[in-house]
């Protein structure tokens, strides 16, 4: 069995924000394996669907405690089907890495990222795999405004093109492993950035 967690905020208000980025890839990979990730577990707080895929039980959570409460939710999840560190993805976004970048990474402190620092305490550990997504850094703003506002038009192509590249990322784990994962979305750019243009030039 594996668990592929995606990190956000419940409700419509933050549907669309840059912290959400998370859970539009489980919702990807739900439209995708045709499962439903909608029904609230009161006893984990958060919303899970299930999946069969190549052959194994794959669980998507969505946590519904809002982002820097994610661990109690997840640890739940993680503790009632006594799963191994290895077998939890844990997607979320990242402030450091440019709009629509993928980094899938083994373990690793939280850089910052209160829903991934709750997840490392109700762990006890920082050996957890996480893919994250890049959102950008807007030096105007606070880091709390910033995660919480929404993408503006001309960065919504790159960040859709992400998710999409962030589910194809989570089913190449479940099928290949997290190395080759890693050896392939890692090294990729996020279409329509300036590395992508610069990439274009040089193949040409």
């Amino acid at each position: 069995m594996k668990l592929v967690v995606g990190l956000g905020n419940p409700g419509t208000r933050y549907a669309d924000s840059r912290h959400n980025i998370g859970f539009r890839v489980v919702d990807e990979l739900a439209r995708r394996w045709s499962v439903a990730v909608a029904r609230y577990d009161r006893q984990f707080e958060g919303l899970l669907g299930q999946a069969q895929v190549g052959g194994q039980t794959v669980l998507l959570l969505k946590p519904a405690t809002f982002m820097n409460l994610s661990g109690k939710c997840v640890g739940a999840v993680w503790r009632f089907y006594k799963l191994a560190n290895e077998d939890v993805l844990v997607v979320y976004d990242d402030m450091d890495l440019p709009i629509g970048q993928l980094r899938l990474r083994p373990g690793g402190s939280a850089g910052g990222h209160k829903g991934m620092a709750d997840i490392i305490r109700h762990f006890g550990s920082e050996e957890i795999p996480r893919l994250r997504i890049g959102i950008g850094r807007a030096p105007a703003t606070t880091a709390v405004e910033y995660v919480l506002s929404r993408f503006d038009e001309a960065e919504r192509p790159i960040v859709q093109a992400a998710v999409s590249r962030g589910a194809d990322a989570v089913e190449c784990w479940l099928t290949h492993g997290l190395q080759a994962a890693m050896n392939d979305f890692n090294r990729r750019v996020a279409e329509g950035s300036p590395e992508d243009e610069r990439a274009e030039g040089e193949s040409s």
